[in-house]
């Protein structure tokens, strides 16, 4: 009986380290709603707030807005700079709004509502590069071309793998 518990235990504590790496994560875009909006000051930009968040593929971005009165608009690097909302990668009108971040690199957004972008109504997300678990060297990065928040690599990678070895060794010291 105390193999079969020990067996048990350690599978479950693997089955929640695996579940818990590789759920994707609905972020509310400026952490709350509403916050798509012409920020008031530069600080209130949700610019800075990307730049303290962290994105993996599969993640999904939200936005909780007025549907009758903005919208958000997935534009080019230069159609961010410059605010063109002339013709978007995609339009989204909902006011619950909903983008599946499918690939690493930036991703701009600005606000379809006229004038708004020019005042700041905008967003880059960049979605991290996923780690490559069986490369012995790693390459040196290629220089950036766009614009972007500075984001700092997470530590999940190096956690999941410690994770991952103790609950391996748990299900083998199980199984004896």
């Amino acid at each position: 009986m105390a193999v079969s518990l020990k067996t048990l235990t350690s599978s479950l504590v693997f089955l929640f380290l695996f579940l818990s790496f590789t759920e994707a994560r609905e972020v509310l875009v400026g952490g709350k709603t509403d916050a798509w909006k012409i920020p008031s000051s530069e600080s209130d930009s949700l610019n800075k707030w990307a730049e303290n968040s962290r994105f993996r593929i599969g993640d999904y971005l939200v936005w909780k807005y007025d549907g009758g009165k903005d919208s958000v608009l997935q534009v080019t690097k230069e159609a961010y700079q410059s605010c063109n909302i002339t013709d978007p990668v995609a339009e989204y009108k909902d006011g619950d709004t909903k983008v599946k971040l499918e690939r690493p690199g930036p991703f701009y957004f600005i606000s379809g509502a006229k004038g708004h972008c020019e005042q700041g109504q905008k967003l880059i997300v960049v979605v991290l590069t996923p780690r490559h678990r069986y490369t012995a060297i790693s390459p040196a990065p290629s220089p950036v071309e766009f614009e972007a928040p500075a984001i700092a690599p997470t530590s999940s990678s190096t956690s999941f793998k410690a994770g991952f070895v103790v609950a391996l060794g748990l299900l083998v010291l199980g199984l004896f």
